[in-house]
């Protein structure tokens, strides 16, 4: 059994945000010890991983506790759980494509930045008009 702090410090996570998540529910279960101090056990721990996870790839709380709804009837929730993450899944896959465009662009700008710097080409911009 793990206490709190030490799920906090195996998975970096604060206190604060475990906290949040037994109390809005998403961790079923939850086992206290005679202190009535949460525990969790390798299931429950493996279980946070999960919601780290969830949380990292964009799923709100509300998202993640209809996901943990689903995970809960059991194996005839598998098909609306594939597709609840082919959903943030292509939500991920279009993040993705916009940072790769936005790293294209400061690419090209870094590149235009050191050709003007070494004198290869003249330095124009669409802010500054050029003198008549």
């Amino acid at each position: 059994m793990y206490t709190m702090m030490q799920v906090c410090r195996d998975l970096d996570m604060t206190y604060q945000t475990l906290k949040f998540y037994c109390n809005e529910g998403l961790i079923p279960n939850v086992k206290r010890d005679h202190n009535n101090r949460r525990v969790f056990d390798e299931r429950d721990v493996k279980w946070i991983k999960d919601l780290t996870c969830l949380k990292k790839c964009g799923m709100s709380i509300q998202e993640m506790r209809e996901y943990l709804a689903l995970c809960l009837q059991g194996p005839s929730t598998i098909i609306q759980r594939k597709q609840m993450l082919e959903k943030k899944q292509q939500q991920l896959r279009a993040s993705i494509q916009e940072l790769e465009e936005s790293v294209a662009y400061i690419d090209w700008k870094q590149n235009f930045y050191d050709e003007v710097l070494a004198g290869k080409r003249p330095y124009v911009s669409n802010l500054i008009r050029p003198a008549e």
